[in-house]
């Protein structure tokens, strides 16, 4: 019995909400717009909330809205020990008028909610022609001229005045438009005719392919209604009932003349960011990455119809990009489409590094007019790497000591101290001299030793990384090809830094294209093309180096893996 007063007792405390943790608060519409005569939900949800939070003040609704009635919805989560809970209050509410109506900011739980606006429409002339009627339906679409590409929003609803225990709804199939379903069905209450309806919504996206005039078809309802005051109900006895959505006609425009070749991007709203750029007073280093991502998002076109993310070519560093990331939702009628590409962004040189400025042109289909979305040049100053030498700038070698005697020469005052440091460099360098020539004789000795050793030590290593490499390629190991080719590479020529640099001074163009695909399986996760022992049987001989490059030249720079450049 003690045991289990315990127990309740942790249970209520870990259910309690955080000491000095406010609710949060948020305010959502199942619709944004609406006609006149049907409801809409406000939902207010409370989370982190003890579940005796009191019934919000709905006063300031009455003026716009009837209240028809209101509920409560709570749930309890607990994750890795952590309780979560929330409260979600649904509020019905039936608008008194036309217009743009604002839903102001409502007190609850001791947080305010974010005000909301909802428009509200006159009631559709098919849907109030058909008031009276048990079961009916409409259609409507919006725009009614697009261009193409451009998403459209259909719309079916199908009021029912009756129990209907079964039916089908037809899916439209529109010859020269791509269909498909956005977010879920929506069920609402609305009044036609001094009658009260139940109505569902469901919702489609439209992508015209071509320009011209397209019909999109009726669609037809066909469903049982039951009358619960019939007795012969409970025996499956009903009345065949339905419904027919009007046909609907868009005319449908070609992109400009002038549009050039830019991808064609007709969206309601587009943006084009660049994240994790360093600050202002940052600083960069050789060989240190860079993180940056570019961002795309466009509302009213899926991300399939959105160009591939790019930087433009960099002078001074080599360009890695990662995986992207790509997906569409839906935010209400419309389809909000993203494209994310992170990139590495490696320098290899001090100076100034500049990413020149990132633009897009896009056709804005509310202004109709052609748009340009931009992100600004950026620059940042890259220092030399850690444990490197840097470049020490021009001017007076050493400044005259304060201590000095007055008349004295600095140049005298500074070889008099300049003498020790002097001495001690000149023995550290010779210390590590003897080091390294120790070193060379511990990995030299052997059964034949000779002065021709390091030599022999030098292709023993390549030999070894080529046959690393040859076994990676089999065992498709895209991590281990990428660091044993790299590695065989410096073996027989130690300046190469990267395997860019690598396919710049070889002379056969399969080796470079097998290496090209080798970096974007391993940087940007293409999938695996090549027969592994087709591209063994390229290295098995060797590298194939160029005859105009000699080999301590410096290769130039790396081709960028992706060459599409925004505009």
């Amino acid at each position: 019995m003690f045991r289990r007063i315990i127990g309740c007792t942790l249970l209520a405390l870990l259910l309690l909400p955080a000491p000095g943790r406010a609710a949060d608060v948020q305010a959502t519409l199942d619709r944004n717009s609406v006609q006149m005569g049907e409801t809409v939900t406000l939902n207010l949800r409370v989370d982190h909330s003890s579940g005796n939070v009191a019934t919000p003040d709905l006063g300031a609704l009455n003026k716009d809205f009837e209240i028809l009635g209101t509920s409560q919805n709570s749930s309890l989560s607990v994750v890795n020990g952590t309780a979560t809970s929330s409260l979600t209050f649904g509020v019905a509410l039936r608008p008194r008028h036309e217009g743009v109506l604002q839903i102001p900011a409502l007190t609850v739980a001791g947080s305010q909610t974010a005000p909301l606006q909802l428009h509200v429409t006159a009631a559709s002339p098919a849907a109030a022609a058909s008031a009276g009627a048990d079961v009916f339906m409409e259609a409507q679409v919006e725009p009614r001229q697009a261009y193409v590409g451009q998403q459209l929003s259909y719309v079916v609803r199908l009021y029912y005045a009756v129990n209907i225990s079964g039916g089908s709804l037809d899916t439209p199939q529109v010859d020269g438009m791509d269909v498909s379903r956005v977010g879920n069905d929506v069920n609402f209450d609305a009044e036609r005719g001094g009658r009260q309806y139940h109505v569902l919504e469901r919702r489609y996206a439209l992508v015209p392919q071509h320009a011209g005039q397209l019909d999109i078809p009726a669609l037809n309802f066909q469903g049982d209604a039951v009358d619960p005051n019939d007795p012969n109900s409970f025996f499956g006895a009903s009345t065949p009932v339905s419904a027919r959505a009007p046909a609907q006609t868009v005319e449908v425009r070609a992109a400009p003349a002038d549009w050039g070749n830019a991808a064609w991007l007709p969206a309601r709203q587009l943006s084009l960011t660049l994240d994790g750029w360093p600050g202002a007073r940052d600083q960069a280093r050789v060989g240190q990455p860079l993180n940056v991502t570019l961002n795309l998002q466009a509302t009213g076109l899926p991300f399939e119809a959105l160009p591939a993310l790019s930087l433009p070519s960099l002078d001074g560093a080599t360009v890695y990009p990662d995986k992207p990331v790509t997906g569409s939702r839906d935010a209400g009628r419309w389809i909000v489409g993203h494209r994310q590409q992170a990139f590495a962004i490696v320098p290899e040189r001090t100076g100034t590094l500049i990413v020149p400025a990132i633009t897009l042109k896009w056709w804005n289909v509310l202004a109709d007019r052609m748009e340009v979305a931009q992100i600004p040049a950026h620059s940042i100053t890259v220092l030399p790497a850690i444990g490197g030498l840097a470049a020490h700038p021009s001017g007076p070698a050493v400044a005259a000591s304060a201590n000095a005697p007055i008349g004295a020469p600095a140049a005298a005052t500074a070889a008099t101290h300049a003498v020790p440091w002097r001495w001690l460099a000149l023995g550290s360098i010779g210390l590590w001299l003897l080091s390294l020539l120790g070193w060379w004789w511990w990995r030299g000795r052997g059964p034949s030793p000779s002065t021709a050793a390091p030599a022999a030590l030098h292709a023993t290593s390549a030999r070894r990384c080529q046959q690393a490499f040859l076994d990676a390629v089999l065992r498709a190991d895209t991590a281990a090809q990428v660091r044993t080719l790299l590695a065989w590479a410096r073996a027989e020529r130690q300046a190469i830094q990267h395997l860019g640099e690598l396919a710049a001074l070889l002379g056969d163009d399969r080796q470079r294209v097998a290496i090209a695909a080798l970096q974007q399986r391993h940087y940007a996760g293409a999938p695996a093309a090549d027969d592994g022992a087709a591209v063994a049987g390229l290295f098995k001989r060797g590298f194939v180096w160029r005859r105009d490059v000699d080999a301590d030249a410096d290769p130039g720079e790396l081709p960028p893996l992706y060459p599409f450049k925004l505009r």
